[in-house]
């Protein structure tokens, strides 16, 4: 799993003696829990200098998330550099995740090393956060909800594109691009929810189509860098013709 979903979790139900308590996903995420450093104290450690800078060029210069900051901010979800993102150290097998009860995205500054892989994970988690702007999204006690997001994630961000793909040494034809989301949906969801693979298996299926074809802000499946230009470029335009109806 490269992303994750921390979210703060409700009100802790009794548990019978053979049923283990759900975290949602926090102990992949041990800096939430910890009081916040100073800027200064933060500001000395290597990574999180990295993690904010490479943070900075992507918000700014990478077609994904540009398209969806402006898609945030046209719902009335305005994001904010310093208060909506949160560079932080994680469990090894993350990258990020979205913290619905602070609207705050975590990025795993001891896991995140390339600029590419910044790009990527901002945006799969951006993806989230339009998902909890637009929509009402139970995180916690309906996994549907968690799968549908799981898999627009997976299949607007990147994640499958044809070199990602290559690069983890996987290869297919037809059909290759959905098996991928759909693997990498249904993992998302068992490294944060204490489920069954069948039931997230069974989850991710029974939304599959719907939440696979809702492309939604990008208009299409931006398979490379040059289709999310593209597709910022007709978000904009779209925009400017909404505005002058």
């Amino acid at each position: 799993m490269e992303e994750g979903k921390v979210h703060s979790a409700p009100p802790a139900e009794k548990k019978g003696a053979d049923e283990e308590e759900d975290d949602f996903g926090y102990r992949l995420f041990p800096d939430r829990n910890k009081k916040p450093q100073s800027f200064l104290v933060r500001s000395l450690f290597t990574f999180h200098n990295k993690c904010q800078l490479m943070l900075r060029l992507t918000l700014e210069t990478n077609p994904y998330a540009r398209l969806l900051l402006e898609a945030l901010k046209q719902s009335g979800c305005t994001v904010f550099n310093d208060r909506h993102f949160s560079c932080e150290n994680c469990d090894g097998c993350v990258s990020g995740g979205f913290d619905a009860a602070t609207s705050q995205i975590v990025l795993c500054q001891n896991n995140i090393r390339q600029q590419s892989h910044m790009n990527r994970v901002v945006t799969h988690e951006l993806i989230h956060a339009f998902d909890h702007c637009r929509a009402h999204v139970d995180w916690f006690k309906n996994v549907k909800h968690l799968a549908c997001s799981e898999i627009r994630a997976a299949n607007l961000s990147g994640d499958c594109t044809l070199m990602n793909e290559i690069a983890r040494f996987k290869f297919g034809l037809k059909g290759h691009h959905q098996t991928c989301v759909r693997d990498r949906a249904i993992r998302s969801i068992l490294a944060v929810r204490k489920v069954s693979k069948e039931t997230a298996e069974k989850a991710v299926d029974e939304v599959f189509d719907a939440c696979f074809n809702d492309l939604e802000p990008f208009g299409r499946i931006p398979h490379s860098k040059a289709d999310a230009k593209r597709a910022y470029r007709d978000f904009q335009n779209r925009d400017r013709y909404n505005a002058n109806l």
